[in-house]
């Protein structure tokens, strides 16, 4: 029986998949359910099989703590894909991403708590309940509209004590401030005015800098290969390691809410940043390859001189 332990029958697990058709006539098209429904029936085949005690040590052994570390990193993987644009490496990685779900699934199952099922048909009823504009008699022209419509089937269905209340506290940091500060904004507890953001990003700031130095002057130092390199020196005090580490979070709590308030994604706009430095920084790597040395090899001109070549050969590349 499905609830049992997923899918116990079906296809014999050695049996070719049928190619689907990756072409719809229009969006919102379902997949065609003769070709789908033994596809993900396999599926679940493959991972039960995978479960029994003739199969596989590793996922045997695996329980919905064990496995959270992994189902973390495809969903890093999956945005990575995302990111090149590669659809073959999208394609592999949802179906990494569509793995742990099943997998969870069959552990809960194997466990007595909850299968398949339960998941699916309770996804299936959320989405509904979730957008009546669609499936009720509700109306919304706009995104925003839609969103009031979510909150208010959500708010509803979890009856949450705090505004606050449901925000994964595992999202990465960033994603999570900007979450915060969107549901308290959705109570009007907000700047009025998002330029104002900018005067407590300065006032943090400076109160960065008053842990960081003396008197919160920063020493006057001129952006330059030139500048004799000084070791850093870690901080020894832990009050004041705490304090510096609290100004710093202001600091960074501050700039998720300026994204959030001009619609941009502070999580995307970091991987982006990271993605260009590491492009530029392997442009460095590959001119010196070219001359036949290695990196360590480079004074520090030479490497900023191939990273500005880098930059520039990117913005011309841009402009074609």
């Amino acid at each position: 029986m499905l609830h049992d332990g997923l899918y116990r029958g079906g296809l014999a697990l050695n049996e070719s998949r049928q190619p689907l058709d990756a072409t719809s006539p229009q969006p919102g098209t379902p997949p065609d359910p003769e070709l789908m429904g033994p596809a993900f029936r396999r599926l679940c085949d493959v991972v039960a099989k995978l479960r029994s005690p003739e199969g596989c040590p590793w996922d045997r052994k695996q329980t919905l703590e064990t496995i959270k570390p992994y189902t973390l990193e495809e969903t890093y993987e999956l945005l990575e894909a995302i990111d090149s644009g590669d659809d073959a490496a999208i394609v592999e990685e949802l179906g990494d991403v569509l793995l742990q779900v099943i997998l969870d699934s069959q552990i809960g199952a194997d466990e007595g708590r909850f299968s398949l099922l339960d998941v699916v048909e309770g996804l299936a009823d959320k989405m509904l309940r979730r957008h009546p504009h669609v499936f009720g008699e509700e109306h919304a022209e706009t995104s925003e509209q839609v969103s009031q419509h979510w909150d208010q089937a959500k708010k509803s269905e979890k009856r949450r004590e705090s505004t606050l209340e449901g925000i994964p506290a595992e999202l990465p940091a960033l994603a999570r401030a900007a979450r915060i500060t969107a549901r308290a904004a959705r109570v009007g507890y907000d700047f009025p005015h998002r330029a104002m953001l900018f005067d407590k990003l300065r006032e943090e700031f400076a109160e960065l800098t008053a842990e960081l130095f003396s008197h919160g002057n920063v020493p006057k130092i001129p952006a330059s290969v030139d500048v004799e390199p000084t070791p850093d020196t870690p901080i020894e005090d832990s009050d004041q390691k705490d304090r510096v580490e609290d100004e710093l979070g202001d600091v960074l709590f501050v700039l998720a809410n300026i994204a959030r308030r001009w619609g941009i994604n502070p999580e995307e706009a970091l991987r982006r940043s990271n993605r260009k430095f590491q492009r530029r920084f392997e442009y460095i790597e590959e001119g010196l390859k070219a001359e036949g040395r290695s990196i360590d090899e480079a004074t520090l001109q030479e490497m900023e001189d191939l990273y500005q070549e880098g930059k520039q050969a990117e913005s011309a590349a841009d402009e074609e």
